[in-house]
């Protein structure tokens, strides 16, 4: 989630800062050429004050004409400004350089033409950083006795200018990216302080689904609407407990209260079959029954206390429990004819090893009844990473995709396997175990006949998980 909500938040901080640096730089330009164009007005108003007074009429004598072209000169050689004082007729007064005359086209003629009608140039067109041949012209009027009867024209190079504006906008730059920077920082403090109880709860949810049941979020930090959300879970994840403590407790009771009085119908049953004659079939039959019954009540029990009960993690050697329990089960084995086969091999995982062992069982005696004379169950152990499987593999009938999909189910048995002794629930109880400590079951084809059952478990600790 925050992959899809930091992008967001930092396209919309960025796209501020842009559409405030943007019209920050524009304002900064012209704030600038402002300057420039103030200074330069002034100049002109200067040079209007001394064209002011000069003789039109004796052009080459006229001593204040001398002084001022003087100081044009003067100040083309200290600034490297063009200027000029030309007549209405386009004659000049003065001029530095002296052949320079007013342009015939372009900004210079629309400057001089404004200034003939008595206004000064006081907004020429603005000059950016990317424009390196541009210039800045401005024209001011000479009026004398209310008439304007020449123009002053200054035409300026914009490189310093343009090194100012450009200067600006590198700071502006700068003050960009160290916002950037700041908005990013407070960006990942926001997601973070806004996703950390939803990761929370995410975790939360996966151990109440692994089967960590007391698990709960602590409603302490992050939006009020996420601490609502989380007491909310809180509750729901109390209510379902009390549910599931209920109905184990309901299974564990029912079972425990009915073996007494099956125990004392078995008992009765043994007592009638001596009054009837040897071999009735009818009396075995009951019998048989009876005994299953009583195996589904251990069954129920077992399954009860399995879902109740909290897994004991240690780490333990995988290879030397397996090998125990390989032995523990080959006189059953070579009782049926069963090659019973296990390569030790030295891998530790953290599990229950007394849930582990159990479920093993389950799933060791589930092969050796399904697997006919003179085949083999392996067992073999390997570790894949950050996990530990045990492979119980036979040579039995196997079963189809659909059975696949629905071995492991409470009191499922496949209807080609009815009439062999078992309750239905020994798989499950092997889930439920593995469960418990992080683990789980897997079931696969094994070919070229028969069942793969895979069990997982994890090799890193609780906290590293």
């Amino acid at each position: 989630m925050r992959t899809r909500l930091l992008p967001l938040l930092l396209v919309l901080m960025a796209g501020v800062l842009l559409a405030l640096g943007f019209p920050l730089a524009a304002s900064l330009a012209a704030a600038e050429q402002q300057r420039v164009v103030v200074d330069r007005l002034d100049d002109g108003a200067r040079f209007a004050a001394l064209a002011q007074f000069v003789n039109e009429s004796e052009p080459f004598v006229d001593e204040r004409r001398t002084t001022l072209r003087g100081e044009l000169a003067s100040y083309h050689d200290v600034y490297g400004i063009r200027t000029g004082i030309f007549f209405r007729d386009n004659r000049a007064m003065a001029a530095a350089p002296e052949d320079w005359v007013v342009p015939y086209e372009g900004e210079g003629r629309r400057a001089f033409n404004e200034a003939l009608l008595g206004r000064r140039s006081h907004d020429p067109p603005q000059v950016w950083p990317w424009q390196p041949h541009a210039r800045l012209t401005i024209a001011s009027p000479v009026v004398r006795d209310g008439d304007v009867v020449a123009v002053v024209v200054t035409d300026s190079p914009t490189g310093q200018l343009r090194s100012r504006i450009l200067s600006g906008w590198l700071i502006i730059a700068a003050g960009e990216f160290a916002a950037m920077l700041v908005a990013i920082g407070a960006a990942f403090r926001l997601t973070g302080w806004v996703l950390k109880p939803v990761r929370v709860l995410d975790a939360v949810t996966h151990d109440i689904a692994t089967g960590r049941m007391k698990s709960r979020v602590a409603a302490a930090g992050g939006p009020p609407e996420l601490r609502r959300l989380a007491r909310s879970f809180n509750e729901m994840a109390d209510n379902v407990e009390d549910v599931l403590e209920q109905q184990r407790a309901f299974v564990a009771d029912a079972s425990h209260q009915l073996r007494n009085p099956l125990s004392a119908l078995l008992l009765r049953i043994e007592l009638l079959a001596l009054e009837l004659p040897e071999g009735n079939e009818e009396i075995a039959s009951v019998r048989t029954e009876g005994k299953r019954l009583a195996q589904v009540l251990d069954d129920l029990l077992d399954l009860a206390l399995a879902e109740h009960a909290a897994a004991d993690l240690r780490l333990v050697d995988i290879g030397a429990l397996v090998a125990e329990r390989i032995a523990a089960w080959r006189p059953l084995a070579d009782e049926k004819g069963v090659r019973l086969l296990g390569e030790r091999r030295a891998v530790t995982a953290w599990a229950d090893p007394v849930a582990l062992s159990s479920a093993l069982d389950a799933v060791i005696d589930n092969a050796l009844k399904f697997t006919p004379e003179d085949e083999e169950v392996t067992v073999a152990v390997a570790s894949e990473g950050d996990t530990c499987t045990i492979v119980v593999a036979d040579r039995g009938p196997g079963l189809m995709q659909e059975e696949l999909d629905r071995v492991g189910d409470r009191f499922w048995r496949s209807n080609r396997h009815q009439n062999i002794k078992g309750s239905g629930l020994g798989l499950s109880i092997s889930r439920v175990l593995l469960a418990a400590g992080g683990g789980s079951i897997a079931y696969a084809p094994h070919e070229p006949h028969g069942l793969r059952v895979t069990l997982t478990v994890p090799r890193t600790g609780p906290q590293g998980r």
